[in-house]
Formats: structure tokens, sequence, C-alpha cells
């Protein structure tokens, strides 16, 4: 059986969203049967709450609610799964000019995942760092797909072949965007 969900989406905790949580989950639940969205990442620009507890949303709205982060690096915007301690510690979330290439890797060797999000977008977008650098090691894919995307920027991500997940970004964005997974572990 397999599990839909968005795995990029914000709350107010981000700056560029007005989306509280509980109204994201209420217009999911609302939208069940055009849009069957089993559960949302949270991935909070830079910031990862490891006490926060949805599990009351969850019940209420049957939306499963996982938590991600958003990290701004030297090559643009990187989704971070699995974040554990060890990567909090090893990483400060904050910090706007963290170096890609470690993130990546040691986040790999510390269990996690990372995708470079919203890659085709201008300035913040992996793409926009390759016409400038060489390109990054061990990525394992990116996001091909962003609810919050601008005219021609999807097809940017697109043109570069690489493999994708596709993330709504921002709240209530989301249009055909999610990915389905298979018995995988997030932070919860």
């Amino acid at each position: 059986m397999s599990t839909i969900l968005d795995l990029h989406s914000h709350s107010e905790a981000s700056e560029d969203s007005r989306a509280p949580l509980e109204a994201y989950l209420n217009w999911l639940k609302l939208r069940r049967t055009e849009r069957p969205v089993d559960g949302i990442v949270l991935t909070e620009h830079r910031q990862f709450n490891k006490n926060a507890d949805y599990r009351a949303l969850e019940d209420k709205f049957g939306v499963l609610v996982l938590k991600a982060s958003e990290v701004e690096t030297d090559y643009g915007h990187m989704l971070v799964f699995g974040v554990t301690d060890e990567m909090t510690s090893r990483f400060d979330f904050a910090n706007v000019h963290l170096p890609a290439q470690a993130v990546i890797d040691e986040i790999a060797r510390m269990g996690g995942v990372v995708i470079p999000c919203h890659p085709g977008r201008p300035n913040v977008g992996l793409f926009e760092h390759y016409s400038k650098k060489p390109s990054l090691e061990n990525v394992v894919a990116v996001e091909v797909y962003n609810g919050g995307s601008r005219k021609g920027e999807d097809e940017r991500s697109q043109q570069h072949r690489c493999r994708g997940i596709k993330g709504g970004e921002n709240g209530c964005n989301i249009e055909p965007t999610a990915m389905c997974c298979k018995d995988e572990e997030y932070s919860r």
C-alpha cells in the first residue's frame, strides 16, 4: 500500500507562509476526494522543532504530520529528511550559508536524506548555482515540481533530468504535487 505525502510544506512558523497548520490540515481533509493526500511533511525554514507533537491534529483531521527542515546552503535551499539530534548538533540550521556538499554528505552518513528544493528558482535554486560552480556530488534527487513555483521554474528543473520529488510548499498550493512513498520512516 502506498502513502501519498506532500513532502514540502510550511506553516506560519516559516516567514513565507501565512497558513496556520490547522487550516492547512482542514483544507486537505475537505478536499480528500479530489486530492487524496495522506500526510504532509513540515519543512520549516532554518529550524527543526524536535518537541512539536502534532498527534492531536492528526487525529482531528485524519492527516499524518511528519517533520523535516528546509535549510539554506551555498548552493540554494535544501530539504533535510530524517532529522536527528546529531544533525542539528553538527549543523546550525539557522545559518543561511551552510556548505551544501558537507550537508549532503554528512546528513547521508547520519542516516538522513537531502533534496535540493525548487532547484529551477533564480538565486536560491540549485541549477542557478550550477551555472557558476561545479556540480554537487551525491545528490539523490531534486524537487522537480513545487506548488509555489513561478512559470518556467519547474520546467528548468525538469530539463536537468534528475530523479525527482514533488512538493506543495507554502500551505495550500498542493495541486497534483504529492509523491508516493512506501514504508519510509521520517521524523515525527
